[in-house]
């Protein structure tokens, strides 16, 4: 069982920046597929952006260009890097795991984007 926690959430102006972190509790070398989603107030949770174990990144188009997705397998962390952030990026994000049917998630962190 690999543990995810979410850090790095806050309040920031439009425009501004933040970086989310995700530390798993054992290696992820072999999860293949990482990945950040996010739910805003009164809607599904929806997909960011993924990377693979081999570094293959996927992200929302409404994301494209503004986020980063990418992962230390040494340090058993996986990052998203987020900027020119928009009000309409609010939520709550969540780190995801994905390994054959198994799907791990974190418990989340708050981003909040002020206009």
């Amino acid at each position: 069982q690999v543990q995810l926690v979410e850090s790095g959430g806050g309040l920031v102006q439009t425009g501004g920046s933040l970086r989310l972190s995700c530390a798993a509790s054992a290696s992820i070398f072999s999860i293949n597929a990482m990945g950040w989603y996010r739910q805003a107030p009164g809607k599904q949770r929806e997909l960011v952006a993924t990377i693979t174990t081999g570094g293959n990144t996927d992200y929302a188009d409404s994301v494209k260009g503004r986020f980063t997705i990418s992962r230390d397998n040494r340090k058993n962390t996986v990052y998203l890097q987020m900027n020119s952030l928009q009000p309409e990026d609010t939520g709550v994000y969540y780190c995801n795991g994905k390994s054959g049917l198994i799907n791990y998630w974190g418990k989340g962190t708050l981003v909040t984007v002020s206009s």
